[in-house]
């Protein structure tokens, strides 16, 4: 997924950027509201998600954010040291996703990274009236919780269909083991790390396709979208 990262401080900004790197990310840094405002003009290409912190050296941060929604409906998450209740609301009304308060855990910024840009994914099908995710053989029907490859259905456990769809939402993202324990079983990580090594390896076999979901080691999993 690609990243635009809008921090003016660049030592901050290239920190955050190695680690969404590690995740699977392609981040473009902007170091103020004017260049994330050039950076999303209609024909580049696209972003998954805009990072905005608020306090940029040009432009006011909120006032930022409105120019943004006004010309690309891409995710934005806010970043501030501002923690107040009414700041937050501010940001949201004008249309902002989500808002993070520093100091952050990297890892809920991840996990919220993640859930913004499949509310999107999943926006677009609606609009669309596509409630399939396609990846080469693979169909993944969303409403009826149905995966077939190559026209035949493969009989799938809850949590593998919930494994595999959260999975194929961001096809190469890679998606680290405490998230993917989070969204799909609702726990923590302790204790079910072999659970979801388990199911890993079943939907492998069940799929036949042994390379479509890929162990990025001491991170998590990733799916490589098959070419046919």
């Amino acid at each position: 997924m690609r990243l635009l990262l809008v921090e003016d401080d660049n030592h901050v900004a290239a920190a955050l950027s190695a680690v969404l790197a590690r995740h699977g990310f392609d981040v473009t840094h902007a170091r103020s509201g004017e260049e994330a405002l050039q950076a999303l003009v209609p024909e580049s290409d696209g972003f998954g998600v805009v990072l905005l912190d608020l306090g940029l050296p040009d432009q006011d941060g909120y006032e930022v954010c409105g120019k943004i929604r006004k010309r690309t409906s891409t995710p934005v998450i806010m970043v501030t040291a501002r923690s107040d209740v009414r700041s937050r609301i501010h940001g949201l009304n004008l249309g902002a996703d989500d808002y993070v308060v520093k100091p952050y855990d990297t890892g809920e910024l991840l996990a919220r990274i993640h859930a913004v840009s499949r509310r999107s994914v999943s926006d677009d099908a609606a609009g669309s009236g596509d409630t399939a995710l396609r990846l080469g053989p693979v169909r993944i029907e969303l409403p009826t919780r149905q995966v077939s490859v190559a026209g035949s259905v493969v009989q799938l456990t809850r949590k593998e269909f919930d494994l595999l769809a959260l999975l194929a939402q961001r096809p190469g993202v890679v998606f680290r083991r405490e998230q993917i324990i989070s969204e799909v079983w609702r726990t923590s990580w302790e204790g079910t790390g072999r659970t979801l090594e388990v199911h890993v390896a079943s939907l492998r076999s069940k799929l036949r396709m042994p390379a479509l979901i890929e162990t990025v080691r001491g991170v998590g999993y990733r799916l490589v979208a098959p070419t046919a």
